[in-house]
């Protein structure tokens, strides 16, 4: 599983697949408030960028792969 949550924040990382966006729904829902750390994140399906696009919550770090920082999840890196 690529989803942990620490004190302070929701951590991404490695590859993200389906089956972490149910996962990672419920560590949005059940903590609002915290950052989503995405320095560790090397690949994200498409279910899991929708649920962070969704969330609208600004990203910490910045993902491993160049498509991913600089096209897919770059509006949410410099909101």
């Amino acid at each position: 599983m690529s989803v942990t949550v620490e004190q302070d924040r929701i951590i991404l990382a490695g590859a993200a697949t389906v089956e972490d966006a149910e996962p990672l729904l419920a560590a949005l829902l059940d903590y609002p408030t915290l950052v989503i750390d995405v320095s560790s994140l090397v690949r994200a399906h498409l279910a899991v960028v929708q649920l962070l696009h969704a969330a609208e919550r600004p990203l910490s770090g910045a993902p491993q792969d160049i498509f991913l920082r600089d096209v897919v999840l770059a509006p949410l890196m410099n909101p």
